[in-house]
């Protein structure tokens, strides 16, 4: 939420059906968590982040106006714990502060992690200290994870998958992403200080879905409008080798005057100086 009010997501284009049903999901009074099941790249984050928005432009019904949604960073809670029983005790303070808040939708990506997270000798993975909160509806979760590792991880765990309800989340349409690209032109614009045509975004569609087949739009086609404006720019920053000549003679008079200055040769130095003021005035032109 924090992120949507501060204006860093990107907007969401052509996912309101998603949206919609995540709402509807969170809107149940038993087994109210989503979980979006997709290729990697095909927006399911962007569905949680288009959520986040809706609650902070308050287009969300009455029961969710003053909800959070907030992120679990899994691998900062595992990081580091190396004794037994530290990685639970850390998950069930967070678990406490979200039972303490009462308002926060919890978004776990690559939620098939927390089966088997923080599992040492001895030790309970997250998915059996999140079970019983969410049985108990004193949490409620937003997960997302990509059909493989659905079936893999979470579909085994019967008391796991039991909580969620699942949301299929397609690969968009060529022309769906299209409208996407357009809809975040603005902030690639802005970064690369470039502007990117109509014409630039459909042949990044056309020519990813083309040619990039391990991957799913429209990541694959927002990584290339990236990707060619980031190109486009640095070319825009190479200096001709005649004004690199110019610039290396100006260092060189700059040194030189100094030097002079330094062993008091102050007619060298005022000849310098001129011939510096020239190159300068060369640069500017």
């Amino acid at each position: 939420n924090q992120l949507a009010e501060e204006g860093k997501l990107d907007p969401v284009v052509g996912r309101e059906k998603e949206i919609e049903r995540v709402i509807q999901i969170l809107s149940r009074r038993t087994k109210n968590n989503p979980v979006l099941i997709g290729e990697p790249g095909v927006g399911k984050t962007a569905i949680a982040e288009g959520l986040a928005e809706r609650i902070m432009t308050g287009k969300i019904p009455e029961t969710l106006r003053d909800r959070r949604v907030v992120t679990l960073d899994l691998g900062a809670l595992v990081a580091g714990s190396k004794y037994r029983g530290e990685f639970e005790d850390r998950l069930k303070k967070v678990m406490d502060e979200i039972r303490h808040a009462g308002n926060i939708i919890l978004f776990i990506d690559e939620m098939h992690t927390i089966v088997g997270a923080g599992a040492a000798e001895g030790a309970i993975d997250a998915s059996n200290i999140l079970k019983p909160a969410l049985a108990r509806g004193e949490l409620q979760c937003i997960g997302a994870t990509t059909l493989d590792e659905y079936r893999k991880h979470v579909e085994k765990d019967a008391a796991l998958e039991r909580r969620f309800q699942p949301i299929v989340v397609q690969e968009p349409s060529p022309e769906e992403a299209v409208e996407i690209l357009r809809g975040l032109r603005d902030r690639y614009e802005a970064h690369h200080r470039v502007e990117i045509t109509d014409i630039a975004l459909e042949a990044a569609v056309r020519l990813s879905d083309r040619y990039v087949s391990d991957r799913y739009l429209p990541d694959k086609a927002i990584d290339l409008i990236d990707e060619a404006a980031s190109r486009v720019r640095l070319q825009s920053f190479v200096a001709p080798p005649d004004l690199r000549k110019l610039e290396l003679k100006l260092e060189e008079a700059r040194k030189e005057k100094e030097a002079s200055i330094g062993a008091q040769e102050f007619e060298k130095a005022a000849r310098l100086r001129d011939q510096e003021q020239q190159l300068r005035e060369q640069l500017d032109q």
